[in-house]
């Protein structure tokens, strides 16, 4: 009966080994095992017995792994997610730039948040179309709630989107500050290697009165001082702006990316501004001075280009580090340029 017994207990073995070599063979999937270590692997999977997997890689051939050291086993697109024998998933960071977005939607359940020198931010995917977040600084004002639309086409590397931004100063000047961002924008490329072109319009009104001195308006002698000035409050200026964007990323070695943030801001301040006219004139010998006040509508040039070259470290699909050596360059009356650095911190939830 032991006999028995054995030959039948080898016989199942066997044959359950004949049945687990027989699916393997028929797997032609591509993985990515990732150990505790955060070392990759990307290959196919030859057998799994339960205490560890046989994968078979280009670079390394076959190699055994402990299922105890595996944190997870992914199948992976060859085509779109790997590069250069390094795996780049979609990544939920992949719809984002430094400042600007994508035509790439956020995958359902991929919400992400951002935290940088600024304040924070989080966004959600509400469907596959559509995702909303919201910005904020340090200290909760202003608020911007952002809110992007994808269009896909049947060319995967072309894609198209709309996006918003509203914001409020909040409890800042009383609420009484306001802007917006509508743009339109397509991406071309995949999600790893990509260029965005954007138009936009923008508009921004900080909500603070504006001071202008001007002139009591009368008629002055020739002896008698027409300075006596008064203060006028002129309601604060609505700032108006298309612009235009361009915006990339590429991969530059194993797990950075290389990344492009640029806007031209071609604005204009609109506004009504005190406008004294005085005159000066002779009456029977009596010079004299006539001073006339009005108000008159004043539309000034403001153009401002911002450029924010930038790489990405990311060591996992859940977290990922940005820096941004951001500066703009603006004319407003005159030329001024001004620093403006940035570090980002990528979490997805």
């Amino acid at each position: 009966m032991k006999s028995v017994s054995a030959i039948i207990l080898f016989f199942m073995l066997f044959f359950s080994g004949f049945v687990s070599s027989q699916v393997n063979q028929t797997d032609t999937n591509t993985y990515v095992i990732k150990k505790n270590n955060g070392t990759e692997y990307i290959g196919k999977i030859i057998s799994d017995d339960g205490r560890e997997v046989l994968i078979a890689t280009k670079e390394l051939g076959n190699i055994y792994i402990p299922k105890a050291d595996i944190t997870s086993i992914k199948v992976v697109n060859i085509e779109k997610e790997i590069v250069n024998n390094v795996y780049r998933g979609k990544g939920v960071f992949t719809t984002r730039y430094q400042f600007s977005t994508n035509a790439f939607p956020l995958e359902k359940d991929e919400n992400y948040g951002m935290i940088n020198l600024y304040g924070p931010e989080v966004h959600f995917a509400i469907n596959k179309r559509i995702s909303i977040g919201l910005m904020a600084s340090w200290i909760a004002s202003p608020l911007v709630l952002a809110v992007k639309y994808t269009i896909p086409t049947s060319n995967e590397k072309i894609n198209f989107g709309f996006g918003t931004l509203l914001g409020t100063t909040g409890y800042l000047n009383q609420a009484k500050g306001f802007g917006g961002l509508h743009w339109g924008m397509v991406t071309l490329g995949d999600r790893a290697k990509n260029v965005t072109l954007s138009l936009g319009y923008s508009f921004f009104k900080a909500g603070l009165p504006r001071y202008d001195v001007f002139y009591q308006p009368g008629s002055y002698s020739i002896n008698q001082s027409y300075y006596s000035n008064i203060m006028e409050k002129v309601n604060s200026p609505l700032i108006v702006a298309p612009v235009f964007g361009i915006a990339g990323i590429a991969p530059v070695g194993k797990k950075a990316s290389f990344i492009l943030d640029a806007m031209f801001i071609l604005g204009k301040t609109s506004g009504e501004q005190e406008q004294d006219i005085v005159t000066y004139y002779d009456t029977q010998g009596q010079p004299s001075y006539n001073v006339v006040s009005e108000l008159r509508s004043v539309t000034n040039p403001r153009i401002n280009f911002v450029f924010m070259p930038g790489m990405r470290f990311q060591k996992s699909e859940t977290k990922a580090f940005q820096v941004s050596l951001a500066g703009i360059i603006g004319y407003e009356d005159y030329l001024y340029s001004f620093p403006v650095p940035m570090c980002s911190w990528f979490y997805k939830f």
